[in-house]
């Protein structure tokens, strides 16, 4: 699983026209799947971003994490995070496919509201709007392969 966070104020995914989900402070996760991820990379993202201290404390150091601020989490489903560039035209054959990655998308973001967080989303496939005030801005690559070495 690749995950780009984003450190944002607020961000929201609109799906025809239509706001689909929205937060305040928190994290906007662009979240990809491959084919060969499982439930325990799921379960160890969650963790690893849920955990993350990367908010300013009093003396404006990154210290805190999610659940200290009271943030909130928008993620939406991100292939293009599996792309290969080598040509011009990239190819997405090495994301997962719908019947490994969905249910996967959906573990994650159950897995970050059992930890208690507020989680919106997107929609797995749709075509999608996404908006953000980030903060910082602070962006983080997660990457559950360079966890496994």
């Amino acid at each position: 699983m690749k995950a780009v966070v984003t450190r944002v104020n607020s961000a929201s995914v609109e799906i025809e026209g239509e706001i689909n989900g929205a937060i305040g402070k928190g994290f906007l996760v662009l979240l990809g799947i491959g084919p060969d991820d499982t439930e325990t990379e799921a379960e160890l993202l969650a963790e690893k971003i849920c955990n993350c201290r990367v908010f300013s404390d009093a003396d404006g150091k990154m210290n805190l994490n999610l659940e200290t601020v009271g943030g909130s989490l928008l993620v939406v489903s991100q292939f293009t995070l599996f792309a290969d560039l080598k040509s011009r035209r990239p190819s997405f054959s090495g994301a997962g496919k719908p019947d490994i990655a969905i249910p996967l998308y959906e573990s994650f973001m159950n897995h970050c509201q059992r930890r208690g967080f507020t989680v919106e989303h997107g929609e797995f496939g749709a075509d999608m709007k996404v908006v953000s005030e980030n903060d910082g801005p602070v962006t983080l690559l997660f990457d559950t392969a360079d966890w496994k070495r």
